[in-house]
């Protein structure tokens, strides 16, 4: 029983963390994405659809 424990402790240990590559895959994604939605919402239909909507809510008129 004391062999199990102790090779458990020492498998835990040894991922306890993410390595390098790991951080610069998802660093390299986390870019990816955000250049993905910046170019969406930078488009010219979400422009469009975002100033349509402002101006719709600023024309109700309560």
């Amino acid at each position: 029983m004391r062999r199990l424990t102790k090779r458990v402790r020492s498998v835990a240990r040894d991922d306890a963390g993410m390595s390098t590559a790991e951080y610069a895959v998802g660093t390299v994604a986390a870019c990816g994405f955000g250049a993905i939605l910046y170019k969406i919402l930078t488009s010219g239909f979400v422009v469009h659809l975002v100033e349509s909507i402002i101006s719709h809510a600023l024309h109700l008129g309560f």
